[in-house]
C-alpha cells in the first residue's frame, strides 16, 4: 500500500489537532477489495450493490401452520355452523409436488410450505378441529405422535378473507431489486439478506489488521507479579480493543523494553501482518523515549513516502504524536503517547479514524453532539490548546468525569464520551453549551 508523505517542518513548530488528522488521512488509502465468503466478510464493507437474483420469498407461502382453503367454502363459518372440508393430503415446506385444492376440500399446510394450487387463504389449525372432531385444537402434534390424519375431514370455525395468512411471493424483495448498496458495514442481517438471495460471497474491502505494540521496560503484563517501580500494561490492551471496535483485525505485541534495536527488529518482524501499526509510549522528550530514537531515522532516503515524523501537538491530553510510514510496502504507523489518557484520546482522534479509512468508509469519525455543562466550577483549559476532558453525557447534559490528569484510568472506565474546549476558550461555565464526542 503507497502512503503520502507526511508534510515536515521543523520540530519546534505546534501542530493543531486538524493539521495532524489531515496529514494521516491524506496517506491512508482503502485496502483493495477482495472477494471473500459470507462468514469472513463480517465487518467488512460492501464495495458493490448487490442486485436481487430471485424473489424472497420466491412462492406464495403459508405464515401459519394450518389448512389451505377456498374463501368460498369457508364463508359463513362459526362454532355453531362449521365448514366441513374434506382433506385431500399434506402440504410441508420444501415440497416440491403439491396438491390441488378444489372445491370443498383442504389441504393441511405447514408454515412456510408453498400455496396449493386451487387454495386461497390459510386458516390457523386453532381455527379447526385439527381433523379430530373434538372440538377447536391448539395446534399439531408431530406427525409420528398425533392422531391426526391427512385425508379425512377437518371442520373449521372462522371465515377467511382472501389471502389471509399468506406471504406474497416477492412481499420482501423481488427479483432486479437493489438488495445492499455499495458502502454498507456487513452485519448479521446483511449477511442474513445476502444468504437468503443465493449469495455465498461478497465483495468488500478487508477488515484492516492493526498491530499494537506498548514500550516501556516498566511494563509488566497483567497476572505476573508487580516488583518495585513496576506497572501493569493496560495500554496495548485498551488499543487493541479499541482497534477490534474500530472494526479491525487487531494484534497485540507485549511490552517492548527501552531498546531501540529490538523495538526496530519487532516492528520488522510485525509488517508481514499489519496494514497498521500503533505504538504507545516512548514519544516525547525524555532520554528513555525508544520510539522517538528508533524510529526517527528509519526512512529511506531513496523510498519516497517512508520516515516517521515526530511532532507536538495543540492539545491535552495528546501532545507529543508521531506519524509516518515504514517498511518495503509503507505501512503507516502512527505513534502515541503513553500515558493511559492521552494514549486513547489519541487513539479515538487519530487512529480509529485512520482505521475506518482503511476499511474504506466515507464517515471515519465518532459522531458529537452539543450538550449543556453539568459542573461544579468552570471548566480550565490551557491557551492555545484543544482540550479534550472525559465526561459523560445523557439527554443533554455533559458531566466530567475524573480530573484531568493523563493517568487517570479509573474515571476514563466510567466515561462514554470527550468534552471538547477549543483552543481559544480557557474557561467554560457551567450551564455552558459545549460541544461533545460520543463514545459509543
Amino acid at each position: 500500500m503507497s502512503t503520502a508523505a507526511p508534510r515536515t517542518t521543523g520540530q519546534d513548530r505546534l501542530w493543531s489537532v486538524d493539521e495532524h488528522l489531515e496529514d494521516i488521512l491524506a496517506a491512508v488509502r482503502p485496502l483493495e477489495p477482495i472477494e471473500l465468503q459470507l462468514p469472513d466478510a463480517q465487518g467488512c464493507v460492501l464495495v458493490e450493490d448487490v442486485m436481487v437474483p430471485v424473489s424472497l420469498p420466491p412462492f406464495d407461502n403459508s405464515s401459519m401452520d394450518g389448512y389451505a382453503v377456498r374463501v368460498a367454502d369457508v364463508a359463513g363459518a362459526s362454532q355453531e355452523y362449521p365448514a366441513a372440508l374434506e382433506v385431500v393430503g399434506d402440504v410441508a415446506a420444501g415440497q416440491a409436488d403439491l396438491l390441488h385444492v378444489g372445491p370443498g376440500q383442504a389441504a393441511r399446510i405447514m408454515t412456510g410450505a408453498p400455496l396449493p394450487p386451487g387454495a386461497e387463504a390459510v386458516v390457523p389449525v386453532e381455527w379447526t378441529d385439527g381433523g379430530l372432531g373434538e372440538g377447536p385444537v391448539h395446534g399439531m402434534r408431530a406427525r409420528s405422535l398425533g392422531p391426526e390424519q391427512t385425508s379425512g375431514q377437518v371442520r373449521v370455525y372462522r371465515s377467511a378473507e382472501a389471502r389471509a395468512h399468506v406471504r406474497a411471493k416477492g412481499s420482501d424483495v423481488r427479483a432486479g431489486d437493489r438488495a445492499l448498496e455499495a458502502g454498507t458495514v456487513l452485519g448479521p442481517p446483511q449477511i442474513a439478506l445476502l444468504a437468503a438471495i443465493g449469495r455465498g460471497t461478497a465483495r468488500v474491502r478487508p477488515r484492516p489488521r492493526v498491530v499494537v505494540l506498548s514500550t516501556g521496560s516498566e511494563l509488566v503484563q497483567p497476572g505476573e507479579e508487580l516488583r518495585s517501580g513496576q506497572i501493569y500494561d493496560s495500554n496495548s490492551f485498551a488499543l487493541t480493543a479499541a482497534a477490534r471496535d474500530a472494526g479491525a483485525i487487531a494484534y497485540r505485541v507485549g511490552a517492548v523494553a527501552d531498546d531501540a534495536e529490538t523495538l526496530r527488529s519487532t516492528i520488522e518482524d510485525q509488517l508481514v501482518r499489519a496494514d497498521l501499526v500503533v505504538t504507545t509510549g516512548g514519544v516525547s522528550v525524555g532520554a528513555y523515549d525508544v520510539v522517538k530514537e528508533a524510529l526517527s531515522h528509519v526512512g529511506d532516503e531513496d523510498e519516497a513516502g517512508s520516515g516517521i515524523d515526530f511532532r507536538k501537538l495543540a492539545m491535552q491530553p495528546g501532545k507529543p504524536q508521531g506519524f509516518g510510514s515504514i517498511g518495503p510496502d509503507h505501512t503507516p504507523l502512527l505513534a502515541l503517547p503513553g500515558n493511559p489518557v492521552s494514549s486513547y484520546v489519541s487513539f479515538e482522534l487519530f487512529v480509529r479514524p485512520a482505521i475506518r479509512a482503511l476499511m474504506g468508509l466515507e464517515d471515519v469519525h465518532r459522531p458529537t453532539t452539543r450538550a449543556t455543562l453539568a459542573a461544579d466550577k468552570a471548566l480550565t483549559s490551557p491557551k492555545g490548546r484543544r482540550q479534550f476532558l472525559r465526561a459523560t453525557c445523557a439527554k443533554g447534559i455533559v458531566r466530567p468525569v475524573g480530573g484531568a490528569g493523563s493517568h487517570l484510568v479509573a474515571a476514563l472506565a466510567h466515561a462514554d464520551s470527550l468534552i471538547v474546549v477549543p483552543e481559544d476558550v480557557e474557561s467554560v461555565e457551567p450551564g455552558t453549551e459545549v460541544e461533545v464526542v460520543l463514545l459509543g
